[in-house]
């Protein structure tokens, strides 16, 4: 089997830990183990001819599993859609890592700022809410619709001088200079109607004395990062560049901070929950410290979801999930997997899977059918070899006693 398809990984785990984890399944599957016994054949033959010796596990390692690569990761913290690809599709991928477009669902907090922007980084500033309105929030829409400066969050995985920003922060090394803005483009944005509700289950982050230390063996501060809003609304507002004209977050006032300590882990701040459709290379955690700033507070993402890349999406149902391949049987799967990586994004998992399980059931009460009726067959067929059986007893047993009369 060649080709690709789309799988939803949780969030809790790497992009390439879940992949490694489906790689183990399929190995070890029916369907795939063919593949693999025949590649380890072909690459055990040509070694032998190449070197006359004969390949050691070692040698073997790379056609002794399926062969298989994603096209784009997922940080631990996301979940969602991850395209996969097998043997000759992993061709294809390169496709997915640039120049596509992503769908994603997001979660944030109020108030916090932290170093990665996201809840598994350390707390850079405190900024009120007591001013956040929803007709201001839903303003920041045609913000930051269009093409857009962003300026990557010190824990991404871009590189400077050939090493990634996140092992600088990681070993507290100062960054060789400051951070570039990128370019992307925010498709589009929708600020969901529950975003400021306090409804919800997420605890507000507590300080620590770590992230300021960080932050100046770095010589990066996220909290001055010029904050940009998108050409687009930039020029109908009149404006000759793409700085965003907004007063500096508001600190937290007393109040609000004895509020948070007297209500500790029960406190809850107001919730941003929005969906944007980006380009590649859109950091979504830097969006959402954006949106702070622009209402005047800050940010930080304590949930993502991608929901689409280019064509495949949960709300399309050309998504797997692991335990289709984990739970489901794998006649099942392999006829499933099959059409999908046969057709593409077109294929209705959920409507397949129906038609398969079906069609097995069908099969398994055919076969039931056929196995009774050779069970009755063979029963009448021995009923009849016992009627036989007696008939020439009992012509014998007339013949016997003719010959005794005689």
């Amino acid at each position: 089997m060649n080709g690709i398809f789309a799988i939803e990984k949780p969030s809790g785990i790497t992009s390439n830990q879940f992949m490694m984890r489906l790689q183990q399944i399929l190995n070890n599957s029916h369907v795939f183990s063919k593949d693999i016994q025949r590649a380890t054949a072909e690459r055990m033959k040509q070694y032998q001819e190449e070197t006359g010796k004969k390949a050691s596990k070692r040698k073997l390692r790379k056609v002794s599993k399926v062969k298989m690569g994603h096209g784009g990761t997922l940080d631990p913290l996301a979940s969602g859609v991850l395209v996969i690809g097998i043997g000759t599709g992993t061709k294809k991928l390169a496709e997915y890592l640039s120049g596509t477009v992503k769908v994603y669902e997001s979660e944030a907090l109020f108030g916090v700022s932290t170093t990665s922007g996201d809840v598994e980084g350390e707390i850079l500033s405190r900024n009120s809410v007591n001013h956040l309105r929803m007709e201001d929030l839903k303003k920041v829409e045609e913000k930051f619709v269009g093409s857009l400066k962003q300026t990557p969050p010190i824990y991404a995985a871009l590189k400077m001088d050939g090493k990634p920003l996140h092992e600088y922060a990681r070993e507290g090394k100062p960054l060789p200079r400051a951070i570039e803005p990128r370019q992307v483009t925010v498709y589009d944005l929708q600020v969901m109607n529950d975003s400021l509700t306090k409804s919800h289950d997420y605890p507000l982050m507590r300080p620590s004395g770590e992230a300021i230390e960080t932050l100046q063996k770095l010589n990066a501060s996220m909290l001055d990062d010029t904050l940009y809003f998108s050409k687009e609304y930039c020029e109908k507002q009149g404006w000759d560049n793409e700085e965003a004209r907004v007063e500096k977050p508001i600190p937290l006032t007393e109040q609000e901070s004895e509020e948070i300590e007297k209500q500790g882990d029960k406190y809850r701040a107001p919730l941003l929950h929005f969906k944007s459709k980006v380009s590649s290379g859109t950091y979504i955690r830097s969006l959402i410290s954006d949106i702070g700033k622009a209402m005047m507070s800050s940010c930080y993402m304590v949930k993502l979801i991608r929901v689409q890349q280019k064509d495949w999406s949960l709300e399309s149902q050309n998504v797997f999930q692991l335990t289709d391949f984990t739970d489901r049987d794998e006649k099942i799967w392999s006829k499933v997997l099959g059409l999908v990586l046969e057709k593409g994004s077109e294929v209705n998992i959920a409507d397949e899977f129906l038609k398969a399980q079906k069609e097995s059931e069908q099969e398994a009460k055919t076969l039931e059918t056929q196995r009774e009726e050779d069970a009755n067959e063979t029963l009448l067929n021995e009923e009849n070899q016992k009627e036989t059986d007696e008939e020439r007893k009992s012509v014998k047993r007339t013949a016997d006693e003719l010959e005794k009369t005689e």
